[in-house]
Formats: structure tokens, C-alpha cells, sequence
């Protein structure tokens, strides 16, 4: 494969001169999950006991707010971290993002979101999904499913580049996402699910396999 990267390092590389916007960019695996699980957990609460959904409709939310999140995973990979600005500034703003990532893709500390720019987002989805499902009860189960997906997503990108995957699934997952990095990043952009890769013809064909 050819490289296209900077290090693989597992060490970060310093972005901020600022000490403190430095600390920001940078968080362990785990930190996601203390964050979300209890958030996942509070959501199916609401939705079972406060909004005293049927178990039907609850399933329906569930598969509905995973699959909901493979797509939003695919189009923010590929059309938001992916796009390369000209003004310099924005390109500052790309290499913050996600172009470290590419420079550096073993770095241990950016390799899942920082809760500076992950709660935000979830903040912005679950209020978007408040407001657009059919009833505001429904945000609570789907939005919970939505991020197990990132969940799955943010700590599955984390083992793709630090363990060893002997086959199955997620051998086929990694090398999927290892040819992103090292072959061509303007295919592969799907990390968790290779599903719209191939809806959207950006996949790598035979090769993953």
C-alpha cells in the first residue's frame, strides 16, 4: 500500500499552542462510552416507562435510529471531513477535523471524538429528531439507538487501527478502512458498515475481501 500519510506514531502531535484548546483535542477510548451509555440508558427509560411506548414501535425506533446512523456516519465522512477548503483558514479548521487523522492515523488520543465537538452534535440531532419524527416520544428510542451506532462507530474505529482482527467481520471491517487510509482515502468512507460505500459506488470493489 502506498503512504499517504505523515507518522504512524501512536503518539499525538501537538496542534494548539494553547495548553488547554490542546487537552480538548485529545481523549481516550473510553471516555464515549461514560458519556453516551448513560444517555443511552436515560432515553430507552423515557421511552419505555415515561412515554409508555409499545414494544413494537420501540423496535421499529431502534433498527430505525441504527440504520438512520450509518448514513449520517457515511455523509459526514465523506462530504464534511472530506472536503478540502481553499481559504487557509478552513483548511486549519479540516486539519483540526479530520486531516490529523490521515497525517496521523495511529494516534492513540484522536482517534474517537472529543466530547467538545461530540456533545454538540448529539445536542443538535436530538432536537432535530424531536422535531421531526412523527411524535416527540419517538426521539427518545431512536435517538438512543442513533448513538449506540456511534458508539459503535467511535470505539470500533479505535480497535480497527489498534488490534488485530484473525477474520470474520471485523477483519473485513479493518481492512476495509486500512485501505481508505493507505490506498485511496476518496473511497471507503463508510467505518463501521461498508453498506452505503457500495450504495454509493465508492467502495473498493473485491478488495476487501
Amino acid at each position: 500500500m502506498k503512504k499517504n500519510y505523515v507518522s504512524n506514531s501512536q503518539e499525538s502531535v501537538r496542534m494548539f499552542k494553547s495548553d488547554f484548546l490542546e487537552s480538548l483535542s485529545k481523549v481516550h477510548f473510553f471516555v464515549p462510552i461514560i458519556i453516551y451509555l448513560p444517555v443511552i440508558i436515560a432515553c430507552m427509560y423515557m421511552a419505555i416507562f415515561d412515554a409508555h411506548q409499545s414494544i413494537g414501535r420501540i423496535l421499529i425506533l431502534l433498527v430505525s435510529g441504527l440504520f438512520v446512523w450509518t448514513f449520517v456516519e457515511y455523509f459526514l465522512h465523506r462530504f464534511i471531513f472530506h472536503f478540502v477548503p481553499k481559504a487557509e483558514w478552513a483548511l486549519r479548521l479540516h486539519f483540526i477535523f479530520h486531516g490529523v487523522h490521515h497525517d496521523y492515523p495511529s494516534d492513540k488520543k484522536r482517534l474517537v471524538m472529543p466530547p467538545s465537538a461530540s456533545i454538540p452534535l448529539a445536542v443538535g440531532f436530538f432536537f432535530l429528531f424531536w422535531f421531526i419524527l412523527p411524535t416527540h416520544q419517538d426521539a427518545y428510542a431512536f435517538f438512543a439507538s442513533f448513538i449506540l451506532g456511534y458508539l459503535f462507530y467511535d470505539i470500533g474505529h479505535y480497535a480497527i487501527h489498534h488490534f488485530n482482527f484473525k477474520g470474520g467481520i471485523w477483519k473485513s471491517i479493518k481492512k476495509h478502512h486500512m485501505l481508505h487510509h493507505y490506498q485511496d482515502p476518496t473511497k471507503g468512507y463508510g467505518v463501521s458498515s461498508a453498506l452505503w460505500d457500495k450504495v454509493f459506488r465508492s467502495d473498493f470493489e473485491n478488495q476487501t475481501k
